[in-house]
């Protein structure tokens, strides 16, 4: 399963932000992002999400939902 988590280093240790279950010894990859990358990208996915769900062939499954 890929997860994203946020985190942070604190005294050289990556610090989670959010509880995550992992097993102990679970091994994980770890992306760094400057400050402008992450903008970046959190930029760049909007745009993406916005044509998936903000779509009028969507509209069609409103008139499902009861009242």
């Amino acid at each position: 399963m890929l997860s994203t988590v946020r985190a942070i280093v604190r005294n050289g240790k990556i610090e989670l932000l959010e509880p995550v279950d992992l097993a102990e010894g679970a091994q994980v990859l770890v992306t760094v992002l400057t400050d402008e990358e992450q903008v970046f990208w959190q930029a760049a996915s909007a745009p993406s999400l916005d044509q998936v769900w903000e779509n009028d062939e969507d509209d069609i499954y409103a008139k499902l939902l009861p009242v």
